[in-house]
């Protein structure tokens, strides 16, 4: 869910100065699933970029309270969302933790790092939704340690249809700042892509794992 056009499309603009996010559809990446994909998005980036990552914050932060009010908690998911996570925690004058992937193999094997108590409401902070697989385990280890997971905000998501499914599986509202559909809008406007190119680039999101540029040009 998009809150806001405005946001979603500067959102896109910034990642794209910064190329958090690169668009190559005649020269596309191959992800570590096989995937032709026009698209490489990597968000951490935005960390290094003090104005950016200040307008993500803040942007994130008052997505948290217009949907939920303020939460008891924030949780990232490691690795990619303990940075923009504490940053949004920070904003917001609340505690914080993040989930690993899995549990650590010594030490206390803790799954979710941090202090968290049960029955406390928490919003979960990811950077990225591709499939939403990882970010629902880490949804998961949350509700196993009886905490109240109000909904999950991100940065940017893919908008796959498989995603969607995924988080109303596991009954989790999911609201980004900005998505694939309005980054090609921004990204032709601003003429980083031209016309041919936005519509090579919305063919891959309808089928992304047999995309091939050669055969959908």
């Amino acid at each position: 869910m998009i809150l806001n056009k405005e946001t979603a499309h500067k959102t896109a603009e910034l990642l794209l100065q910064i190329n958090a996010i690169k668009l190559q559809p005649q020269k596309p990446f191959t992800w570590a699933s096989g995937w032709k994909s026009p698209i490489y998005c990597d968000n951490r980036i935005t960390l290094s970029y003090p104005p950016i990552r200040n307008f993500l914050r803040e942007q994130l932060s008052k997505q948290i309270e217009t949907l939920y009010g303020k939460p008891d908690a924030i949780a990232g998911v490691a690795t990619g969302a303990i940075g923009i996570g504490a940053l949004v925690a920070d904003y917001l004058n609340l505690p914080f933790c993040y989930i690993r992937p899995e549990a650590k193999k010594h030490g206390r094997q803790n799954k979710i790092e941090g202090y968290i108590e049960a029955n406390q409401n928490v919003v979960v902070v990811e950077d990225l939704i591709s499939t939403g697989k990882s970010s629902l385990l880490a949804v998961d280890a949350l509700r196993e340690a009886n905490v109240n997971v109000k909904g999950m905000v991100a940065i940017f998501t893919y908008g796959f249809d498989i995603a969607e499914e995924n988080f109303k599986k596991h009954d989790v509202q999911l609201n980004t700042l900005s998505d694939y559909s309005n980054l090609l809008v921004q990204a032709e406007n601003t003429n980083y892509i031209s016309a041919e190119e936005a519509l090579l680039l919305s063919q891959w999101k309808t089928d992304p794992a047999n995309w091939n540029p050669d055969t959908n040009n």
